[in-house]
């Protein structure tokens, strides 16, 4: 009963659901203070034990926010000081993504005024690759580990398959689904757009932007569409604009970059490896 009481007050302060902190609560760390719970207890000035905070329970909670969080696991490391300008080939789509590393660390510095009037970013690029996604994920993981704030992240695509997946579910409904998504501190959509914009999709993207709309909370999106070539109404259209700062992101792919230069190393490996085979080097 004292666990899950401990669980339940590390869900409320950090705005997780109580499932994913129970889950969550023994991670790994072996804290001889605690014994792995998260509080000690001592004595107050009158001299009753009460509950404190142990001195681990800062790194469980970030812990537990990142598993939350949902962030694949090809960027759940990303940092912002890591984005380089050098992967970008052309001087306009360096101009580019310059502006938008500017925008961006502004909004980051001034975070808590645009967490209390519900101001989020709409990164733009209708080039696939550009830079967007791993933005969004160094975003995630700024303020999660240097803002003290709960992140969620996921495609617009997995989010429909999630509420589709909850009529058959035993754990959760799609009640409890929505809700998770209208009440985290900072929800991250990314792709949108890129999901077949349907009547029922509408409506469920309506609900998820205007819940968080009305309640001043921060939604950030990356999309290859700009807002007024998206599929959808002004309910939602409207709502994003007013909300969000669009910050445009570089034309150029950076995966193609990468897929030449990984052509160009497997082919200087395969060169060298037949010349070994010409010289007797070959050793294997």
């Amino acid at each position: 009963m004292e666990n899950e009481t401990l669980q339940r007050m590390m869900a409320f302060a950090n705005n997780l659901p109580e499932k994913e902190m129970s889950q969550s609560l023994p991670d790994g760390i072996d804290c001889p203070l605690c014994g792995g719970n998260g509080y000690v207890m001592v004595q107050d000035v009158y001299g009753y034990e009460v509950a404190k905070p142990c001195q681990c329970l800062s790194q469980r909670i970030l812990n537990s926010r990142i598993r939350y969080c949902g962030l694949p696991e090809s960027v759940k490391d990303i940092a912002l000081k890591t984005f380089s300008l050098s992967v970008y080939q052309g001087p306009e789509s360096k101009a580019v993504a310059s502006a938008a590393c500017q925008a961006i660390k502004y909004y980051l510095d001034n975070f808590e005024q645009m967490k209390a009037t519900g101001k989020g970013l709409y990164l733009y690029s209708g080039t696939k690759g550009s830079g967007k996604t791993r933005m969004a994920a160094s975003i995630a993981n700024e303020l999660m580990r240097n803002h003290d704030t709960s992140v969620r992240f996921a495609t617009s695509i997995t989010i429909l398959d999630e509420i589709k997946n909850s009529w058959n579910a035993k754990e959760y409904t799609e009640r409890q689904l929505l809700d998770s998504l209208f009440t985290v501190p900072v929800l991250i959509i990314d792709d949108f757009g890129a999901e077949r914009a349907t009547e029922w999709a509408g409506d469920r993207f309506y609900q998820i932007i205007n819940e968080r709309y009305i309640n001043n909370r921060v939604t950030i999106f990356t999309s290859n569409m700009s807002l007024n070539s998206l599929k959808y109404d002004d309910r939602i259209t409207n709502r994003i604009k007013e909300r969000n700062f669009c910050v445009d992101f570089p034309e150029e792919s950076v995966r193609e970059h990468i897929a030449e230069k990984n052509r160009r190393e497997m082919a200087g490996s395969i060169r060298n490896e037949r010349k070994s085979e010409r010289t007797g080097t070959n050793h294997c």
